[in-house]
């Protein structure tokens, strides 16, 4: 591996060590909680949509794990501001991925999506797609 896998190592440390958009949005249009059971990971993501209810305004979220959880769910929250509902639906595992920039065991998955589980689930959920009821809590795949 060369110095560009290095380089996306290190940002994966920063976003751990100092992670963008930590904290709890205070009225967020929805919020979601989810885990990992196979790592323990756990993160709540918070979103404020334009006054449309269209574009995603502002991301933040909380949570404690390993540091490809907590990293993807910090980019996560920068890369997600500007887009729409339907977009952010759209995002798929290798665009994830794409955003660690570095190679993910199979087992490292669960971890690296779970952020991006949360924004989908809490999104269907606001707009009536998911009932919370039945469907309280993301849980991502061992």
């Amino acid at each position: 591996m060369g110095t560009g896998s290095d380089m996306y190592r290190q940002q994966i440390l920063d976003h751990y060590k100092s992670p963008r958009n930590y904290g709890e949005l205070e009225d967020p249009d929805f919020s979601h909680t989810g885990e990992n059971p196979s790592c323990g990971d756990t993160i709540q993501m918070d979103v404020k949509l334009d006054e449309d209810n269209e574009e995603i305004e502002y991301v933040s979220f909380t949570g404690d794990g390993c540091a490809i959880s907590q990293a993807s769910a910090s980019m996560l929250s920068e890369r997600l501001v500007g887009m729409t509902l339907a977009e952010l639906e759209n995002l798929e595992t290798d665009d994830i991925t794409d955003m660690l920039g570095v190679t993910i065991s199979p087992m490292r998955i669960p971890c690296a999506v779970l952020g991006n589980q949360v924004a989908k689930d809490g999104a269907k959920i606001y707009q009536g797609e998911l009932d919370p009821e039945d469907y309280g809590e993301t849980i991502t795949e061992e």
